[in-house]
């Protein structure tokens, strides 16, 4: 059964006669990989304006060399049409549809995530533990943290929200994929893995032409591309410290916390800082940015992705601080409040857009391939 239109026509047509525009011309074309994919191109439908605004990385660079940019009065401003079939685009493949308002009601997102979900875990935590043990300082050689929580309900809590996380995730990628009419063996291709892999955790696309990009003003700069990979890897650090702590705990049979030189630790300090640093400087380089450069309704979602993801960072960083103190229990809760608050609400925020970009990353080098193999026998 094909999927809903959700994207308005007003807006698809605005992206159909962007993109014929910019394949008469092609003065782009050296910039990234949407210009090659559109060129590829005689006449856009919707799913080719869905993959091609979710190939976009948005360095803007095509903003500041078009001839037709405002304010010429065919007024061209492609990074931002882009960016609006991108969030529709969100919305359209979010699994369950009921919960797709969030990518459009981002205060009610921020809400959940920031504050509703951690204020409730504290509230639960306290009731459960009692105000005796939820104040009281507790030693790492005790196992400060199954003190006030136990092992059992902490990974119950989290296994369930990453296992909905992932099937919600994993429900929208499929059908953003099958929109796309690509079979599903070329989704699964191992060289097209390996090389999309490879572009993604460059950030190959984040350089314009070669120099950065042109954000926050016109001049290029790799700044946004640094605090994107200090927060992409920051992230991944984290997942690596908590996946040892697991394998510790679960096998070795080692209980957290564990000692400030040790590999969980070691790592989720690293990624600690790289969720500080990276967000707070993606936040600083937005609202520096030139006014042209601002991307309508995804502006609030980047926005409250990198505060959530800020606030976790810094809550993580203060835990291993007051680990032993009498502050531990409310640090603690605050910080997995808003850990359970980004995997609930991380199929409906921002973090979807590495899986919808991956994906088109994997058809773009399929179709490289497919031009560079040339027409068959006919």
């Amino acid at each position: 059964m094909p999927l809903p239109r959700v994207i308005p026509a007003r807006l698809l047509q605005e992206g159909e006669q962007a993109l014929r525009l910019c394949n008469a011309c092609r003065y782009c074309e050296g910039f990234c990989a949407v210009f090659p994919a559109m060129e590829r191109r005689t006449a856009f439908s919707e799913q080719d304006l869905n993959y091609l605004a979710n190939l976009c990385h948005d360095c803007g660079e095509c903003l500041y060399s078009c001839q037709y940019a405002p304010p010429h009065e065919f007024a061209l401003h492609l990074p931002r049409t882009l960016a609006a079939i991108r969030t529709e685009s969100y919305h359209k493949y979010a699994w369950p549809a009921a919960f797709s308002g969030l990518f459009r009601n981002t205060r009610l997102a921020v809400l959940l995530s920031v504050v509703a979900i951690p204020a409730l875990f504290v509230l639960l935590t306290l009731l459960a533990a009692g105000p005796s043990r939820f104040f009281a300082a507790h030693s790492v050689a005790e196992g400060s943290f199954y003190a006030v929580i136990p092992h059992a309900v902490m990974v119950t809590m989290f296994g369930i929200a990453g296992l909905f996380a992932l099937i919600a995730l994993k429900a929208g990628v499929a059908a953003f994929w099958k929109d796309l009419g690509e079979p599903w063996r070329a989704l699964l291709s191992p060289r097209a893995l390996r090389q999309a892999a490879w572009e993604a955790l460059r950030l190959r696309y984040l350089d314009g032409g070669g120099d950065g990009c042109t954000y926050p003003g016109e001049v290029q700069s790799n700044a946004r591309r640094r605090f994107h990979h200090l927060t992409f890897y920051g992230f991944l650090l984290c997942f690596a410290s908590t996946s040892v702590a697991a394998f510790y705990h679960n096998v070795l049979g080692w209980t957290a916390p564990y000692p400030l030189l040790s590999l969980p630790v070691v790592l989720g300090t690293l990624g600690g800082f790289g969720l500080l640093i990276g967000p707070a400087g993606l936040l600083w380089l937005k609202r520096a940015r030139d006014v042209e450069r601002a991307a309508g309704a995804q502006d609030a979602m980047d926005t409250a992705f990198l505060l959530l993801l800020f606030l976790t960072g810094l809550t993580g960083l203060l835990l291993l601080l007051l680990r032993e103190t009498a502050a531990m229990a409310l640090t603690l809760t605050i910080h997995l409040g808003l850990v359970l608050g980004l995997f609930v609400t991380m199929p409906y925020g921002k973090f979807v857009h590495g899986f919808y970009r991956f994906a088109a990353l994997v058809r773009n080098v399929q179709e490289q391939r497919r031009a560079a193999a040339g027409p068959g026998p006919g």
